[in-house]
């Protein structure tokens, strides 16, 4: 009985301590990039009102992520916004496996950035660590292209930061989980605020008139 009781009480840290930075981190990284998160979201509102496309992709689980973001933009959740144009890259296995088929795995984003962007688009790229080559290699290459660039990270930015992308969301954790969970949240956020921007459209048109 003392035994399983010790279990029980090990088993309630372990919640308390994930519960704990599931709340406190988030919590912590939206009061600091509040003001970031706005710019960006009225940067991208004015791209995807010139007939910019949104354009995201990431590895592994961070793929996921890009392809939910797409599928928010594309098809929104609430009725009444309109559908905005996104692509997420890693959909598209048959090119995806034949760079890696040929050892150009490294060059996979940047190549298709390269065939697919267009200046007035917008580039969303995920990474754990900041530290994925071809992540980096695609936000690099839509930056020389003109793109709006959106690097979403974790830990200390990694070499994504130093790239000094448009704009770099750096949750300050390496807990995968906890990344990815304000990742989703973010890019929530990022979706309903450019629609917020859309619904005063005037305020679109009159920056298209002055550029």
């Amino acid at each position: 009985m003392k035994s399983e009781q010790i279990a029980q009480a090990e088993l309630y840290q372990v919640v308390a301590a994930r519960f704990a930075q599931s709340t406190t981190i988030p919590d912590a990284f939206f009061n600091a990039e509040a003001n970031q998160i706005a710019l960006a979201c009225w940067a991208m509102a004015r791209r995807f009102h010139r007939g910019g496309r949104l354009l995201a992709f990431g590895n592994g689980s961070w793929a996921t992520d890009a392809q939910h973001v797409a599928v928010e933009f594309v098809h929104p959740v609430i009725v009444g916004k309109r559908a905005l144009p996104a692509l997420a890259l890693t959909n598209d296995s048959a090119t995806m496996s034949s760079f890696m088929g040929s050892g150009e795995a490294e060059a996979s984003f940047a190549r298709q950035i390269g065939a697919l962007a267009r200046p007035q688009d917008i580039a969303m790229g995920f990474s754990a660590d900041g530290k994925s080559a071809n992540v980096r290699a695609g936000l690099l290459a839509a930056e020389k292209l003109g793109l709006l660039t959106l690097a979403l990270t974790g830990g200390d930015g990694g070499q994504m930061r130093q790239d000094q992308p448009a704009f770099c969301f750096v949750v300050p954790t390496h807990d995968p989980f906890v990344i990815q969970e304000t990742h989703e949240t973010l890019y929530h956020i990022l979706w309903e605020l450019v629609h917020v921007f859309f619904e005063h459209e005037g305020l679109l048109n009159e920056q298209a008139a002055m550029s």
